[in-house]
């Protein structure tokens, strides 16, 4: 783990050679994980921005990792869009209700103390990875749309999907997956390719929203987006290559995100108690 290096009056950190290289490698993380089941975003970016790379503010953190995930999912879904694994109407219903709750959600996020909200992101990633092991087994419907019939439950999803990815400066994937399989009934390999048109746009509405008040870290987040591009096209030859074989990983990847959610847990306790 890196050392955490000082930030400047703006809350940009300066980045010592190590953290450049953190920085690179936890980007491509990112970028694999996005690619290979669309979500892992930022509830990995943010975790290992802050206790990897060593980034002393939270919400800098947050504002950061939310560009850079917007890019790398940006990354992947052209990769997805190229092997047609992306329905565009569903993932674009979807992410015109999730951009309102996302600009509400990450205002709310803003005013929240930075370390009771990586206590309450961990509480999260426990819920979403529950979601992911619930969800694993369903083969869904490859000719799956959305109507007017779906149009509703869409929309609610993705309003209450944008709620929770800018309260917590998450791209989302790992709620948008399983609100479109939910929604529509599209097999998880399709929801995982349309998840991205909402990633990309719940990230940037929530990047926006904390570049205007200068919570991002602009050389930091080139970094995760170099090693994001890298990363993401591996992870999204890996989903093509085992398609129905993808609930396997969604279980390991769900361990992942519960021993992540543990340790943040353990290390942002004290300041949501109050200690």
């Amino acid at each position: 783990m890196a050392g955490r290096s000082a930030p400047d009056r703006t809350g940009a950190v300066t980045l010592e050679p190590l953290q450049y290289l953190l920085g690179i490698a936890s980007g491509a993380l990112v970028g694999f994980s996005l690619g290979l089941v669309g979500g892992g975003g930022s509830i990995l970016a943010v975790p290992l921005m802050v206790y990897l790379v060593g980034v002393p503010s939270a919400h800098v953190a947050i504002g950061t990792s939310a560009l850079a995930v917007a890019a790398n999912a940006a990354t992947g879904l052209a990769n997805h869009a190229y092997a047609h694994n992306v329905k565009w109407r569903c993932g674009g219903m979807f992410a015109a209700a999730g951009i309102v709750g996302a600009l509400g959600g990450s205002t709310f996020g803003k005013m929240v103390d930075g370390d009771r909200l990586l206590f309450l992101f961990a509480l999260v990633m426990l819920l979403v990875g529950a979601l992911m092991l619930k969800g694993r087994g369903n083969p869904g419907n490859p000719g799956a749309e959305c109507n007017r019939e779906k149009a509703p439950k869409v929309l609610g999803y993705g309003l209450g999907s944008g709620l929770f990815s800018g309260f917590f400066g998450i791209g989302g994937g790992f709620l948008i997956v399983p609100g479109l399989v939910a929604s529509t009934g599209m097999p998880i390999l399709l929801a995982v390719g349309t998840s991205l048109v909402a990633v990309t746009a719940f990230g940037l509405t929530t990047a926006a929203n904390y570049a205007f008040s200068g919570l991002i870290d602009w050389p930091l987040a080139i970094l995760f987006i170099i090693g994001g591009a890298f990363g993401s096209l591996a992870g999204t030859r890996l989903a093509r290559r085992l398609g129905a074989e993808t609930g396997r990983l969604t279980l390991v990847f769900a361990i992942l995100i519960f021993a992540v959610a543990a340790y943040m847990l353990w290390r942002s306790a004290g300041a949501f108690m109050g200690a």
